[in-house]
């Protein structure tokens, strides 16, 4: 449906370009997408509707006089923030990802428990690169990247189908002049038996609405007749596995759930809500111990229980401790930090420390042409003699702002072409300097770190003060004025009128 609502803006040229191959089973799609590169159009029957039922196979290599073409895999805070900042007068550009949005991760937290509305924190990559949804050699395409082919400078993509029998997925490639890949990184289980199965992770909007659900699905068949108090207290359990910042803030926004709105309309299983925050070691570790100990006594009096630990199984209502400790669970959270994912993992490509891309100081995949890998999927080279870089938002948005700008300058050197930039001098490589760290506790607290470690000196606060300087900074960042509207206007209903608990 894609293409068929984007015939009217592709032009001949591009049209061209498009190689297409039979399959009977497949959606209608135009015949003008459809013929083959330097081979005679084939006729077909038309479907009775008027259009063939031939499917759509890739975008061929650009040719002259049609602009290199960046392929971008991923949208998250890398992709996305090279995607704003990529010339398009320059290039094409073509996002391939398993989603049409990029999240803003650090307010999900505040979506579980209804401070914020869903729709708050996802920006539509059509909002973020506008020439994908006007320009006739840029696209948007929701996919998964299954191999990575450097010689002939091709990506082979499959079509997301949500797991729905009734639609098959459609497999297809595209040719690029530039390949940045920004597919991050996914949620590590450490092996753990049972977590995929039975553990909500944090890191998509689909997350946070399971766990809405989830959270208030128990509160609402706790207060059941004839239930009994040992099942209701598992149901009313929530456990968050990892002490980073997501771990803790959604305890935080967890606790304030509890105290402001559970107390008020869940009055009979008030007493019986429970959050219990469980790590190895100490938490949100990029913090000093000063801000760490303020952290544990604010969240300890919002009723949030400490339990150190390490998870060696995952059973459907309860988990095991290394201890021989059972925890029974209504809602468990995982938030243990991140890990490559599988594409990146099957890539033939040099590894850094921790299974990353490795690269080099200009984000670049030193092993082949044309290939740049920016955010969470990619590391240092150790030849580089610079350490990985920690998964942060702010880590991958300036290396995309980075490689944006460098590939600009790549373009106006006559380098955007395949195989073209390998004379062109880079410039300045990627300096990192950390700006800081800030994490909400709830209860209008907040910890704001402005040092460049933990250890340098610097501005560390705590209390209300921290609370607003991290509102105030997140709705700054937030990226579209829209976005930032529906954020404020979420905070002050959610102010005046409590958090909404309808279960829709």
């Amino acid at each position: 449906m894609f293409l068929i609502k984007n015939l009217r803006r592709i032009s001949p040229t591009t049209s061209s370009a498009l190689i297409g191959f039979r399959n009977t089973g497949s959606p209608p799609l135009s015949s003008r997408f459809c013929t083959t590169l330097n081979q005679p159009q084939q006729v077909q029957s038309p479907a009775p509707n008027g259009l063939d039922r031939s499917r759509y196979e890739g975008l061929a290599p650009t040719r002259e006089g049609e602009k290199p073409r960046v392929v971008v895999l991923g949208s998250g805070w890398a992709g996305c923030r090279l995607m704003k900042g990529i010339d398009t007068s320059i290039y094409d550009v073509v996002c391939v990802s398993p989603r049409n949005h990029m999240v803003f991760t650090p307010l999900l937290a505040s979506t579980c428990v209804g401070t914020l509305e869903f729709r708050s924190v996802a920006e539509p990559i059509s909002r973020i690169q506008p020439a994908i949804s006007r320009e006739p050699g840029s696209y948007f395409f929701l996919a998964n990247c299954s191999r990575l082919d450097a010689d002939s400078h091709e990506v082979h993509c499959e079509t997301l189908t949500d797991g729905l029998n009734t639609l098959k997925p459609w497999k297809f490639k595209i040719a690029y002049d530039k390949l940045v890949v920004a597919c991050g990184a996914e949620a590590s289980t450490f092996g753990i038996q049972g977590v995929l199965e039975n553990a909500i992770f944090l890191r998509e909007v689909h997350h946070a609405q399971e766990i809405r659900r989830k959270l208030l699905l128990n509160l609402m068949l706790s207060d059941t007749p004839g239930i009994s108090n040992e099942e209701k207290q598992r149901l009313l359990h929530c456990v968050v596995v990892g002490g980073g910042p997501t771990g803790v803030e959604f305890s935080g926004e967890l606790s304030d759930f509890i105290m402001k709105d559970v107390r008020q309309r869940y009055a009979h299983v008030k007493d019986d809500v429970h959050v219990t925050l469980i790590e190895a070691k100490d938490i949100l570790s990029s913090f000093d111990d000063r801000l760490r100990r303020y952290a544990i006594k604010q969240l300890n009096k919002s009723g949030v229980r400490f339990v150190r630990g390490i998870v060696k199984d995952v059973k459907p209502q309860k988990l095991i401790l290394d201890d021989g400790t059972e925890v029974p669970y209504g809602l468990l959270v995982w938030s243990t930090g991140v890990g490559p994912s599988p594409f990146v993992s099957s890539l033939d490509l040099a590894k850094a420390p921790g299974g990353r891309i490795g690269i080099d100081q200009w984000m670049r995949v030193p092993s082949v042409q044309d290939v740049f890998a920016i955010g969470d999927c990619s590391g240092y080279l150790e030849t580089t003699g610079k350490p990985t870089l920690p998964a942060l938002a702010q880590v991958a948005e300036r290396e995309g702002k980075y490689l944006a700008n460098l590939l600009n300058e790549i373009g106006k050197a006559n380098g955007g072409r395949a195989n073209s930039a390998k004379e062109i001098a880079l410039g300045v490589p990627f300096v990192y300097k950390h700006l800081g760290s800030m994490a909400t506790i709830g209860r209008y607290k907040a910890l704001v770190d402005l040092r460049e470690s933990k250890d340098a000196k610097g501005i560390s606060m705590t209390g209300f003060v921290s609370w607003f300087i991290w509102r105030s900074a997140y709705l700054t960042r937030v990226i579209s004025w829209r976005n930032r509207f529906y954020v404020a206007i979420n905070w002050f209903t959610t102010f005046v009128f409590g958090r909404d608990i309808s279960r829709i």
